[in-house]
């Protein structure tokens, strides 16, 4: 089948030949044929090479490579792409568990499946595409899930409507397969969790965070700990599951913190040794009122994009200082940044900074990223994008 053919300028080729899945619309030399938002294309050198096949959006990346062999991609082709995904998260351990009910099946090009991101919930897979093409693949999706799940797949939810309004395409959030279940509640690590994947954040939940949730489990019996910027309070349970004295989930929702209450109430926690705080985190960071042991920085991204780098540093840096500068003696600080714009060696440059602001001396205990089921591609280091650090405060 022929596609429209878009050629690159010349040396613009040089990142597709080494299989970086991302084609700029400044290195675009020139286009044959009609292309559309969504349409498959053929990606080609200035001197007519073959480089790959991929989808086209209309801005800043044009094209998403999803293929580097010259074969139109059929039905076969997009489930043994889902297949694959499926069969690496079997690897790890993930698909059976009972004691870990929600994961990541496909994390986009770290999986070869730029601009799809499937999420599932104890049965229940929620796929958010992030661009046209890969969300009119729907149907194939849909067919792939049924066959890989069998009868432990419950339902599949589209929500895909805010991520394709930015990339100028229409959708509506819905059920795309089964029913609405009427309880659906996973588990990680044991703990059980409230989770609303038709309102709630990304897919409903923040997954990347699961090994990380599971260390300072293990580093809070006796402790206490503050969880800044909580959301439904994922690091206030595993502390409490791992027998923390006193936890206080902080955020500025009242709506969040509900949720956090409810999802304490859930696992039977003993609710005199938790604590919701409605506040602004860096306001209360200034003076903090306990003497905590550990505490828990991760905010959202403070920078989606290059341009804003510079103000994120300057954030992080400034929760950074105020955390170590407050935390007691012998305190740990587990520390984020989800900033796909802030790599991780700008990201440890900018916690040494706060160390030398806040006059402490701290040790690196761990070094921290996201877990095995949000894989990064070889070729696009972009696809590595949560980062972190375990700080061991004097």
């Amino acid at each position: 089948m022929a596609y429209p053919i878009i050629t690159l300028k010349t040396k613009k080729d040089q990142s597709l030949r080494r299989f970086h899945p991302w084609v700029f619309s400044g290195a675009i030399k020139n286009t044959e044929g009609v292309i559309n938002n969504g349409d498959i294309v053929e990606v080609q050198s200035n001197r007519g090479d073959f480089l790959g096949l991929g989808h086209f959006s209309e801005g800043s990346i044009a094209v998403r490579v999803f293929s580097f062999e010259n074969k139109a991609p059929d039905a076969a082709f997009w489930q043994g792409k889902l297949k694959s995904a499926f069969e690496a998260r079997k690897s790890i351990g993930l698909i059976g568990n009972k004691e870990t009910t929600m994961f990541r099946l496909v994390h986009a090009e770290g999986d070869g499946l730029p601009g799809l991101i499937i999420d599932m919930y104890d049965g229940v897979a929620v796929m958010q595409a992030h661009s046209l093409g890969m969300h009119q693949q729907k149907d194939l999706i849909v067919e792939a899930l049924k066959e890989l799940f069998g009868k432990d797949l419950k339902a599949i939810y589209d929500k895909s409507e805010s991520t394709l309004k930015k990339s100028g395409a229409v959708g509506t959030d819905g059920y795309l397969w089964g029913d609405e279940p009427k309880v659906c509640v996973p588990k990680e690590y044991g703990v059980r969790y409230n989770v609303d994947w038709v309102t709630g954040q990304k897919t409903g939940f923040f997954i990347d965070q699961r090994e990380n949730r599971d260390l300072l489990g293990k580093y809070s019996k006796g402790k206490k700990v503050l969880n800044t910027f909580c959301y439904t309070g994922g690091f206030s349970l595993t502390a409490l599951q791992g027998g923390a004295t006193l936890v206080h989930s902080l955020d500025s929702s009242a709506h969040a913190l509900d949720l956090v209450v409810e999802n304490v109430a859930l696992n039977g926690f003993d609710a005199k040794k938790h604590a919701c705080i409605k506040a602004d985190a860096v306001d209360y960071l200034k003076d903090l009122p306990e003497d905590y042991d550990i505490i828990v920085l991760d905010p959202p991204a403070f920078a989606k994009h290059l341009s804003a780098r510079h103000k994120a540093v300057q954030g992080y840096k400034r929760i950074n200082a105020h955390a170590i500068r407050q935390i007691k003696p012998g305190g740990m600080i587990f520390t984020f940044s989800c900033s796909q714009a802030v790599d991780k060696q700008l990201f440890n440059h900018t916690i040494t900074a706060a160390a030398i602001s806040a006059e402490r001396k701290v040790r690196i205990l761990h070094q921290l990223h996201q877990p095995a089921d949000h894989p990064v591609n070889i070729f696009h280091p972009e696809s590595e994008y949560l980062k972190g650090l375990v700080l061991l405060v004097e």
